[in-house]
């Protein structure tokens, strides 16, 4: 389970509230994509202490996808720039 799920269900049930994609959507500080959500709700409603186990480690296959992501958004903005300061 995505570990920010994992928080975002344990602080509802916490406060009494029945996990659902919509509830635990809005406590998530940062974008995680649907299919994940469902898929930690999935978990959650087959084993409901799931959300009571230790949050996996950081998981090292997902820096060079969001390096590389952040490296083609790097020289789209150059690119943009410079054309900018052709004008």
């Amino acid at each position: 389970m995505h570990p920010a799920v994992q928080k975002a269900i344990a602080e509802l049930i916490a406060e009494g509230k029945t996990p659902s994609v919509a509830l635990t959507k809005a406590r998530l500080s940062g974008s995680v994509a649907m299919p994940v959500i469902i898929a930690g709700l999935s978990a959650y409603k087959n084993n409901p202490d799931i959300v009571t186990q230790p949050l996996p480690p950081h998981s090292e296959q997902d820096t060079p996808s969001q390096k590389s992501q952040l490296d083609r958004i790097e020289q789209k903005l150059d690119r943009l720039l410079a054309l900018l300061e052709k004008r």
